[in-house]
């Protein structure tokens, strides 16, 4: 009998904590940073597609960043073609991850990239200058043009903040709870490509 009450006890205390944990979590992540995607700068030098974009984050992401929060970032950049009748055609794509860890008690500051098989770590003295080499990408080559065919295109990059992941059976009970943090995309001018 004694055994019982001990296992309900602490089946309560189990779901008592698990409760908690996920009302944290889901007013936690109910405030959607106002970050923005700046521009996205099409270049084309000796026939290759060159990208560059860069994200802003607001204060209250970088005052998020200095409490020691670790954030992942995903970015798509994904070249389209234009038709005039039929819905703009997906040509190629590229996915960049990005994870940011802060630990301001330590004054350790560690941002890691994956862009398909490359591994890049980097450490940095403070959140500012992680967060400029991190929501910047510089001249990423995304396609050869004359793997193209003749037409009108446009770039669209899409970034995609990503909160902690719920454990798999609490996951599958609190099914409302966000997975994303936010998720923004903006598209570049478009460009004529003429491979003939």
């Amino acid at each position: 009998m004694k055994n019982k009450a001990q296992k309900k006890s602490f089946f309560c205390k189990l779901l008592l904590s698990a409760s908690c944990w996920l009302l944290i979590s889901f007013f936690s992540a109910t405030y959607v940073f106002a970050s923005e995607i700046s521009a996205v700068n099409v270049k084309l030098l000796n026939n290759e597609l060159l990208i560059t974009t860069s994200v802003s984050p607001d204060p209250k992401f970088i005052e998020s960043m200095n409490e020691g929060m670790s954030k992942e970032f995903v970015f798509y950049i994904d070249l389209f073609r234009v038709w005039k009748i039929w819905p703009d055609e997906f040509v190629i794509g590229k996915k960049l991850v990005k994870i940011l860890k802060s630990d301001p008690i330590k004054r350790e500051y560690v941002a890691t990239s994956f862009e398909g098989n490359t591994y890049l770590e980097k450490r940095f003295k403070n959140v500012e200058s992680m967060l400029g080499w991190a929501m910047n990408i510089a001249e990423i080559k995304l396609t050869n043009v004359r793997e193209l065919e003749t037409g009108t295109y446009f770039v669209k990059v899409t970034v995609e903040s990503t909160i902690r992941r719920l454990p798999p059976v609490i996951g599958y009970l609190f099914f409302f709870v966000p997975e994303k943090e936010f998720s923004i995309s903006k598209n570049s001018p478009t460009l004529q490509i003429n491979t003939k």
